[in-house]
C-alpha cells in the first residue's frame, strides 16, 4: 500500500508514527553493519590471517563507500520517489551481507564490506529527506528527535548481539543477522512505507543538473557550515565506537561478551538528549539547543582529558565522560541537520547526501587515520575527542556570525 505525503502541511498526523518508525529503523542498519561485528575482530584476524591495519580496513571501506553513495542516492530519491530507492539498495545489502558471510579471506571481506556500505547509505540519506517531506517547524525537530531516541538502541544492542553470536556460534553468524535484519527490512518498507514525494516535486537526475546543485551546496557558506560542524560533532563520538575493541581489549583488559558496559551507557546519553531535544523543541530556538549542546559537549571533553591524565584505566572513569558526550551530540543534532536541510528546501535529497557524505566520509579518516595514531593511549583518545568538539564548534560560531552579519 502506498501513501502521498502532502508537503504543504503537517495535516499527516495519522503517518507521524509509521514514518518515525520507518526512518529510525533505516537510519538503524549503519550502525549495526559497524557495531555488530566489533566484538569479532580477533576471531576475524586469527581465521583470515588480517593485521589491525587490515581489521580496520573493514570499517574504513564500508565508511567510504557509504560516504561516496550517498551522493547517489539522494538525487536518485528526488527523481524516482523515496521508497524505490530505499527497496533496491535494501535487496543489494542483502547480497552483500551473505557474500560477507561466505569470505574466505580478509580481501573478500573487505570487498563486501564495502558492498555494505554501498547499500546502507540510502536509508539514512533517504531517512532524512522524507522526515522533512512530512513535516516542518518545530514538528519536524520532535520527529528527528524521535528518531534518534529510536535509532540509539541500535548502538547499545548491536554490540552485545554481535557478542553473544560471536562466542555462540562464531563471526559469520553475525553476517547472517545482518543479512535477515535486511531481509526483514526490505519486507517491512515494501509493506508499509509511503511515498513522502510526490510525483510534481520530483527533480531531473541528468548528470549536469544534479553536479550543478552539488556546486550549490558546497558553496553555500552557512549549509558547508552547519554541515562540517556536524560532521566534527559526530567525529567526536564515533572517535570511541571505531576505537572500541582496543579500548576494552586493550586497555580496560574486558572481553567480547563486555561490549555493552562501553555501548550501553553511551546510548543512554543519546537518548537522553533526543529526548529532551524533542520536548524542549517548542520552547527553545534551535541556535540556543546548540548552543547548549556545545556547552555540554566540551565539558564532556575537559573531564575526559582531565580523568585520562590523573586516573588509571578503569571502566567507570573512562566511559563516563561519554555518556555526557553523546547527551549533547543527540541535544544538538537534529537542530544542525534540519537547518541545513533548510537551506535546499525544493532539494532536500540532494542536501541530506551532502551532509552524509561529509560525515561518512569524516567517520572513514577518524576510522582509518585518526584512530590507528590515538589508540595506543587512552589520554590521547581523549584530547582527540575534545579538539573535535572545539573544531565543531569554532566552525558554528564562525558561520553563525557570518550568517548573522549577512542577514543584517
Amino acid at each position: 500500500m502506498e501513501y502521498v505525503v502532502s508537503t504543504q502541511s503537517d495535516a499527516i498526523g495519522h503517518h507521524r508514527v509509521l514514518i518515525t518508525v520507518l526512518v529510525a529503523a533505516l537510519s538503524m542498519l549503519a550502525p549495526f553493519s559497524i557495531d555488530t561485528y566489533l566484538p569479532s575482530f580477533p576471531a576475524i584476524s586469527a581465521e583470515l590471517g588480517a593485521s589491525h591495519v587490515q581489521m580496520q580496513q573493514t570499517m574504513s571501506f564500508y565508511l567510504l563507500t557509504f560516504a561516496v553513495t550517498t551522493l547517489l542516492h539522494g538525487p536518485l530519491s528526488d527523481a524516482f520517489g523515496r521508497r524505490k530507492v530505499i527497496i533496491g539498495s535494501l535487496l543489494l545489502y542483502v547480497v552483500c551481507s551473505i557474500g560477507a558471510a561466505l569470505s574466505g579471506s580478509i580481501a573478500t571481506l573487505i570487498l563486501w564490506r564495502a558492498g555494505q556500505g554501498f547499500s546502507a547509505s540510502a536509508g539514512v540519506v533517504v531517512g532524512r529527506a522524507m522526515v522533512r517531506d512530512a513535516f516542518s517547524g518545530h514538528r519536524a525537530q520532535q520527529v528527528m528527535s524521535q528518531v534518534m531516541l529510536i535509532f540509539a538502541v541500535a548502538p547499545a544492542i548491536a554490540p552485545i548481539i554481535g557478542g553473544i553470536l560471536e562466542q555462540a556460534i562464531g563471526w559469520r553468524s553475525v553476517f547472517w543477522f545482518l543479512t535477515l535484519l535486511g531481509v526483514v527490512m526490505t519486507l517491512l518498507v515494501s509493506w508499509r512505507a509511503p511515498e513522502t514525494l510526490p510525483v510534481e516535486a520530483r527533480h531531473s537526475i541528468h548528470p549536469l543538473k544534479v553536479m550543478h546543485g552539488y556546486v550549490l551546496a558546497l558553496r553555500n557558506r552557512r549549509f558547508m557550515g552547519l554541515v562540517i560542524a556536524f560532521a566534527l560533532n559526530f567525529g567526536g563520538f564515533f572517535l570511541y565506537i571505531a576505537a572500541a575493541p582496543s579500548v576494552l581489549y586493550d586497555h580496560l583488559h574486558l572481553g567480547p561478551g563486555d561490549f555493552w558496559m562501553q555501548f550501553v551507557p553511551m546510548v543512554a546519553g543519546l537518548m537522553c538528549g533526543s529526548f529532551l531535544s524533542g520536548r524542549t523543541a517548542e520552547h527553545i530556538t534551535p541556535r540556543t539547543g546548540i548552543l547548549i549542546g556545545y556547552g555540554a559537549m566540551l565539558t564532556a571533553g575537559l573531564f575526559n582529558v582531565a580523568q585520562a591524565l590523573w586516573l588509571p584505566p578503569a571502566p567507570w572513569n573512562v566511559l563516563a565522560p561519554l555518556v555526557l558526550y553523546a547527551f549533547a551530540v543527540a541535544f544538538s543534532m537534529p537542530s544542525l541537520s534540519l537547518l541545513a536541510l533548510d537551506c535546499f528546501p525544493r532539494q532536500r535529497g540532494m542536501a541530506a547526501a551532502v551532509q552524509s557524505f561529509l560525515q561518512m566520509i569524516f567517520n572513514a579518516l577518524v576510522a582509518g587515520m585518526i584512530v590507528p595514531l590515538l589508540v595506543h593511549q587512552v589520554w590521547m583518545l581523549a584530547v582527540g575527542m575534545l579538539l573535535l568538539a572545539l573544531a565543531g564548534f569554532t566552525v558554528w560560531a564562525l558561520q553563525e556570525w557570518r550568517y548573522d552579519c549577512e542577514a543584517s
